[in-house]
């Protein structure tokens, strides 16, 4: 994912931040990152050939506020076939930017990024979720206990035979006792 015209030294830059939090801190040698300040077309087509060259053993996902899985906001597209795409930002993923204080007020939100499609998420072997906090836990509870549905785009999960969402006491806080028992979807 990349915040489209954001460049990497920006604070909220996800390849910033995969770049100091993963990469330099392990033996991970072979990486594509998303230029969302470079030319876009260039980017879509050079990462989709990439991410086609080999099977995908796990990936890992955010879940946000508003339910968007990677930055597939509601409404997400569940079948467009590209592996990226450049998608609008809704009010309310552009909000949590500025919650999370990566941007000091939503005029300095990109309105679009760029993200991996739902289909290509779901052709990864395992997919693996961490969703913590309490102002995620409206989007847990309608993703995994309300209907599938483009406007619960993380909801798309339970439909993978291999996804591990792991949730805190807060994300988890809405959650009916019998969504959290042994063998349920999350």
């Amino acid at each position: 994912m990349s915040m489209v015209g954001l460049p990497i030294t920006h604070p909220g830059s996800f390849r910033k931040m995969l770049l100091e939090q993963l990469i330099h801190k392990t033996a991970v040698n072979k990486y594509h990152l998303l230029a969302g300040d470079g030319n876009l077309a260039d980017v879509l087509h050079r990462s989709g050939q990439a991410i086609a060259s080999a099977p995908i053993d796990i990936a890992f996902l955010g879940v946000g506020e508003n339910g968007h899985l990677a930055f597939n906001d509601p409404p997400a597209d569940f079948d467009v076939e590209d592996p990226y795409l450049i998608v609008n930002l809704d009010e309310n993923c552009r909000q949590q930017q500025v919650g999370e204080a990566w941007f000091s007020d939503i005029s300095h939100v990109p309105k679009q990024a760029i993200s991996m499609s739902v289909r290509q998420i779901l052709k990864a072997k395992e997919l693996l979720a961490v969703v913590p906090d309490t102002r995620k836990a409206q989007a847990v509870k309608a993703c995994f206990e309300g209907e599938m549905s483009a406007m619960a785009p993380a909801s798309i999960l339970r439909t993978h035979p291999n996804a591990t969402i792991y949730l805190d006491r807060n994300s988890a806080s809405l959650l009916s006792p019998a969504c959290c028992s042994s063998g349920s979807p999350v």
